[in-house]
């Protein structure tokens, strides 16, 4: 008997979701393997994407820079410039010899694709490490990632429920049609509402201001992040970014707003948050 896509899309949270807490809180390899799974894989979902617009994406290229400059921002083995622009002038060399059509776009997505998805994880990477390894300092980096799973779940749920239930005027029609102002606004507030609760139970060690401005960070740019994957898969011609996980779509549905709110909050809290 084929289950409802509801009750697959519950099965998949129950226990995906203390699988990934439990990376999280461990931190360390622990969550930067968790982190480099998702941008390898995303960037994959990308690469099938471009393989709609004829691009032939340099994807072997692609997955070593990711790891290269995730892995080095638990470990630091050099400094990033160097290795973006060693990542480039080699890639530009092979496809010198690579011999493959469309070149430009060639090398236009594989850069592309390589940035967003090594310089978003990345940025995970940093808040999870944000507070040094000494005594309880560390778990205060699991406390963060926390609380922001939480409330991008929540304002996504928030903008979905009420934008179904309230939803008159369109947000973004060319690029995402059921999505509304009225949806994204209580997704907003939502968003605020619960970094001022995790303020209360997981991180009460930042400043209630900072809570909040986290909570205005992922309410505004978690919810661009989800319109520019949605973007990017509208050109494409694609649903889901892929089938990986049922119920859920790919990778990069799941973890779009996430990915993309991560250096607003990590140069936030960098800036303010200490």
């Amino acid at each position: 008997m084929k289950l409802n896509n509801a009750i697959v899309r519950i099965l998949v949270s129950v226990f995906a979701i203390p699988l990934i807490l439990i990376v999280s809180y461990l931190g360390k390899w622990y969550f930067t393997s968790f982190i480099l799974a998702i941008a390898l894989i995303a960037f994959y979902e990308f690469y099938s994407f471009a393989k709609s617009k004829n691009a032939l994406i340099n994807l072997p290229f692609g997955l070593i820079g990711i790891a290269l400059i995730i892995v080095n921002q638990f470990k630091p083995f050099n400094d990033y410039k160097t290795l973006i622009i060693f990542w480039f002038l080699i890639l530009l060399i092979y496809e010198l010899f690579r011999n493959k059509e469309s070149a430009l776009l060639n090398l236009s997505l594989t850069s592309f694709g390589f940035l967003y998805f090594a310089l978003m994880g990345s940025s995970l990477i940093a808040i999870r490490e944000f507070y040094p390894d000494v005594d309880d300092l560390y778990n205060k980096g699991a406390y963060i990632i926390f609380s922001l799973l939480g409330t991008i779940w929540i304002c996504d749920s928030a903008a979905y429920f009420f934008g179904t239930a309230f939803g008159k005027h369109k947000l973004f029609p060319r690029v995402s049609p059921k999505k509304s102002w009225e949806g994204a606004i209580f997704g907003f507030v939502f968003a605020i509402l619960s970094m001022i609760l995790f303020q209360k139970i997981f991180v009460d060690f930042l400043p209630l201001s900072t809570a909040i401005g986290i909570g205005v960070i992922i309410g505004i740019f978690g919810q661009i992040g989800d319109l520019i994957e949605s973007l990017l898969k509208r050109d494409a011609g694609v649903k889901d970014s892929s089938n990986l996980i049922p119920g859920h779509g790919g990778i990069f549905d799941r973890f779009d707003s996430l990915l993309f709110s991560a250096p607003f909050v990590y140069y936030y809290l960098f800036y303010f948050g200490r």
